[in-house]
């Protein structure tokens, strides 16, 4: 996966790696990097998997209840 960003001639570095970084987060690089760094069981990802759709729905129900 390949990703380039073009510096124009009187652009500020900073500027070109803010949008360099906007592009990795975009396209979660930096997810899969830290996800690949180490093995998870398939157990451990079913639970870590379930432990945040509980998370979500908990979150959900008190958004909600603040909407009301």
């Amino acid at each position: 996966m390949a990703v380039r960003v073009s510096v124009a001639k009187d652009e500020p570095l900073e500027k070109a790696l803010k949008r360099l970084k906007k592009i990795c987060d975009n396209e979660g690089m930096l997810g899969k990097l830290r996800h690949a760094t180490y093995y998870e069981k398939p157990s451990d990802q079913r639970r870590k998997a379930e432990k945040k759709r509980l998370k979500n729905i908990k979150q959900a129900e008190r958004f909600r209840g603040l909407a009301r």
